[in-house]
């Protein structure tokens, strides 16, 4: 099973606080660049570094072209791949396979179902609110060489942020506490809460409100159950590249954490509203979790999800993990 398979590995907790640490690291030193970007441009501008420090995150995000902001931001989380490729081999001598599926390979008709399923529901969603329900909230923000230059990074290094997430909380983490609890529930609430609480210091969160935070946290266990219900990461894999490409192409406003050269602009003042994160949550995601479950014919969900972590009999000196075909 899928938590089991890091019983191939070498599995002792303190590594998977080590591994976490160069992981983190390794992406810290990429958002550098942003700083470097942003001492640059003031510098180029005949300004003083102490204008920059007065600036607030809002703001500041706003000196550079968004499409080379976006560029930079991305580019932090190859390092960050980088360095779990590095840590799996080096600490934990471990297979990339093994913290992504039970599968003999990577099930790319899965990822596709969910990326393609989600992408068009999600921006159908948009683009209904856009048409008819409230047009008066959308600017037209189409300028089509930035569009161009902006597709091209998206669908390169999007997919890349969203993978490093899924390796790190759904499948670097999720094992790392699975072994450590010897259950399943605990590493599916800890992976959720830390995913979610990392996105505190986001601008829309501040806008909105921490009630933001239950749609984080509820996106994060939404992930999990997917991954622990399919035995592998695949659906939580294209859900969240569509997620986050579709909408970054499609629509963006000055509150988030990135503005893009996307299609659409929210330009009304958002209201905060607690039902705005748990509508998806509690109503949208029971849905879709519905869905997947229905096509991939899910079962044993007591044991998937609350069920105790054994380590695998050894037979020949190997560990024997059961994987599905």
């Amino acid at each position: 099973m899928f938590i089991e398979q890091a019983f191939k590995a070498k599995h002792e907790f303190w590594r998977y606080l080590v591994g976490s640490l160069i992981i983190g690291t390794a992406a810290v030193l990429g958002q550098m660049l942003v700083v470097v970007a942003f001492i640059f441009k003031f510098i180029s501008e005949g300004k003083g570094l102490d204008e920059l420090a007065k600036l607030d995150e809002s703001n500041m995000f706003k000196i550079l072209d968004s499409n080379l902001l976006l560029f930079l931001l991305m580019f932090s989380f190859v390092l960050a791949l980088l360095a779990i490729i590095l840590v799996l081999k080096t600490i934990h001598q471990q297979k990339l396979k093994l913290i992504i599926t039970t599968r003999k390979r990577l099930d790319w008709k899965r990822i596709w179902f969910a990326f393609l399923f989600w992408g068009l529901l999600s921006s159908g969603l948009v683009l209904l609110d856009f048409f008819y329900l409230n047009p008066d909230d959308y600017a037209v923000n189409f300028k089509l060489n930035k569009f161009i230059i902006l597709a091209i990074i998206a669908i390169v290094l999007i997919p890349v942020q969203t993978s490093v997430e899924e390796l790190v909380f759904r499948g670097y983490l999720m094992q790392g506490f699975g072994l450590l609890a010897k259950n399943r529930w605990f590493p599916l609430l800890m992976t959720s809460l830390i995913f979610g609480l990392l996105h505190i210091g986001n601008p829309e969160v501040a806008k909105l409100g921490y009630s933001t935070l239950i749609f984080y946290i509820g996106t994060g266990l939404f992930l999990g159950i997917l991954t622990l219900m399919d035995e592998g990461m695949e659906l939580a894999l294209g859900f969240h590249a569509a997620n986050n490409l579709f909408i970054a192409l499609l629509v963006t406003s000055d509150y988030t954490a990135i503005q893009t050269e996307s299609i659409l602009k929210e330009v009304v003042e958002p209201e905060v509203s607690i039902m705005d994160s748990i509508v998806p949550v509690f109503i949208l995601f029971p849905i879709l979790i519905f869905i997947f479950a229905k096509v991939y014919k899910w079962k044993n969900w007591k044991e998937k999800l609350f069920g105790k972590i054994k380590e695998p009999p050894i037979e020949n000196d190997k560990i024997i993990v059961e994987s599905i075909n």
